[in-house]
């Protein structure tokens, strides 16, 4: 039986958000560097003062591999967390992907390495390294709660967060509005009459 990280993965986020009434996603501006990136993933949470990213090292060297390094940066767009060497050492350890409420440099490097990175876009300023910073604590990314160990899932849409408390039931629910989604497209994909019975109906509630 597939695990459920892996169950999540197959979800689109658009569905999983349906689910949880679009309450639990981040900020829009939050992308993937590449829009066929998927991924999903425990979160290990990363809270990092504004310009200082020696707590993104300890990060990457205590997160699990399969986790995704979900980052705090208080949404700064100034100064990168990281740039292609940083991620590069934690895809070779096993991390799954990283979500960051900020920036990342060395774009075209990072989108070398096929390695899931979701911000708020690129810059050319690196972090000093003061060593301030905390992990594995409750953040605010991109405007939703995350706790360590949240399901987070993101593809071209965007990431939404699901808590880990109600991580079985948002899934039962979203493999049920995916499944309804999946026979609706078909009833009245290419069908004039099927459309326009759908609307009729639909806009007659």
């Amino acid at each position: 039986m597939m695990s459920i990280v892996n169950q999540f993965q197959e979800i689109p986020t658009t569905c999983i958000s349906d689910t949880m009434q679009g309450l639990n996603n981040l900020d829009s501006a939050i992308q993937p560097l590449k829009g066929e990136y998927r991924v999903a993933g425990r979160a290990f949470t990363v809270k990092m003062p504004v310009g200082d990213n020696l707590v993104f090292l300890r990060a990457i060297r205590e997160a699990n591999p399969g986790d995704v390094l979900v980052v705090d940066a208080k949404g700064d767009t100034y100064r990168a967390i990281a740039g292609d060497f940083m991620v590069g050492m934690a895809q070779t350890l096993g991390i799954k992907g990283i979500v960051v409420d900020g920036v990342i440099r060395d774009i075209e490097g990072i989108k070398q390495l096929n390695f899931p990175v979701f911000c708020k876009g690129t810059t050319v300023a690196a972090s000093g390294k003061a060593g301030r910073g905390e992990l594995n604590v409750p953040i605010s990314c991109g405007g939703a709660t995350i706790h360590p160990g949240d399901m987070i899932v993101g593809d071209a849409d965007g990431v939404v967060v699901v808590p880990q408390a109600m991580e079985q039931e948002v899934l039962d629910k979203s493999l049920e509005k995916l499944e309804l989604d999946i026979k609706r497209a078909e009833k009245v994909a290419g069908k004039r009459e099927e459309v326009i019975k759908y609307l009729e109906d639909f806009l007659s509630k």
